[in-house]
């Protein structure tokens, strides 16, 4: 128990314990992608519960990689002020905030960007809601010097460290993933090649944002999907990354095609259920030196304190629990063991389309029957 609480550095950056608020789709972000009063609440409010690392949901590093609406942008300086806002927010409660970058790829819209979207091969794959455009050498080199200009705005703006989202079939697991990854060329074909892409946006982040600012990955352990990316290849990426100094690897699992084993799974209503990643991380963790965090239905601390000392785990994340609850590890650390109150309905996810951001609907309901 003592050491869930303890502190830890990873890279110069000085964490208060082992948990982490997983990336999470807010929807708190206005057409342009600067944050709201909102966000910043939300973020202020997980400082305050102390969680000891926040990673934003992920933020957008070009117009064309944006999935959903309300999602945060990284692609230009114009969004400094507001951002400011945000990771000041959280520093003036004693939290850390690391931004996680994304390129939505195949798994966008022409509606959400204005083009065709863009993938490493033009497969028609349940992942992928419309056709999409294979991407050319140009394409490539202009979506890695994206991702290294907005880890260069992450440190300008106030982050604390950048978190590349290779998982859950966005365009870094794409290339990945033998199933949407079809190409010919030095991309496609061998592990290997698979992984080129993913190297390439991780030394252009580490070149923009400076080799003393922590660089974490978010890496399937799997896919979940017949053909699709497995523990063999997740294995080959983190031991590149981890030979290359990745500062840390998020395990997680699964895409928006994965079903019932997709990456935000319901019913978790038993420790049975819960770390349902926890074979993938621990799996890597053997495999590399640096640390590795684990996703995936944690709820109850006996479960998380196994996962710590029985298969080494150097952090544990979660994202629907702080959504009902951000003050959840202040609650733990104060004695009340009892198991996070989330019910794993997904019902949170909801009304951010309809609302303007999520927030638990189960607590909404409670407040107003009370």
């Amino acid at each position: 128990m003592k050491r869930l609480f303890e502190k830890t550095v990873i890279n110069g950056m000085e964490l208060g314990n082992r948990f982490v608020r997983s990336a999470t789709w807010e929807g708190m972000c206005d057409s342009e992608g600067m944050p709201t009063e909102r966000l910043a609440s939300c973020y202020r409010n997980l400082a305050r519960g102390k969680a000891g690392l926040i990673i934003t949901g992920y933020a957008f590093v070009r117009p064309d990689g944006r999935q959903m609406p309300g999602t945060l942008g990284m692609h230009t300086d114009g969004l400094a002020s507001g951002i400011r806002s945000l990771t000041r927010a959280v520093h003036d409660e004693g939290g850390k905030i690391c931004v996680q970058l994304v390129h939505a790829g195949g798994q966008t819209t022409a509606k959400m960007t204005g083009r065709r979207p863009l993938a490493p091969s033009s497969v028609k794959v349940e992942q992928f809601r419309e056709e999409t455009s294979a991407m050319t050498k140009k394409d490539i080199d202009e979506v890695v010097a994206a991702f290294g200009g907005s880890a260069r705005r992450a440190r300008e703006f106030g982050f604390d460290a950048v978190q590349l989202h290779a998982a859950h079939g966005y365009l870094i697991n794409q290339f990945l993933s033998p199933l949407t990854n079809r190409r010919t060329d030095e991309y496609g074909g061998t592990v290997e090649n698979r992984c080129r892409f993913l190297m390439e946006v991780y030394r252009r982040v580490r070149l923009d944002a400076g080799p003393d600012f922590p660089v974490l990955v978010k890496l399937n352990g799997s896919d979940n999907l017949e053909g699709g990316l497995d523990i063999s290849d997740a294995l080959f990426a983190s031991r590149l990354l981890d030979s290359e100094k990745v500062d840390a690897i998020e395990v997680s699992g699964g895409t928006a095609a994965s079903g019932e084993k997709g990456p935000v799974r319901m019913k978790i209503d038993g420790p049975e259920r819960e770390a349902y990643n926890l074979p993938f991380a621990a799996g890597i963790k053997k495999a590399v030196r640096c640390p590795v965090m684990s996703v995936g239905g944690y709820r109850s601390l006996e479960v998380i304190k196994r996962a710590v000392a029985e298969h080494g785990m150097d952090y544990i994340s979660m994202s629907r629990p702080f959504i009902r609850e951000p003050m959840l590890i202040s609650r733990w650390q104060g004695g009340d063991l009892s198991r996070a109150t989330c019910i794993s309905c997904n019902g949170c996810f909801r009304p951010g389309l309809r609302e303007g951001g999520i927030y638990c609907v189960v607590d909404k309901k409670k407040k107003g029957a009370s």
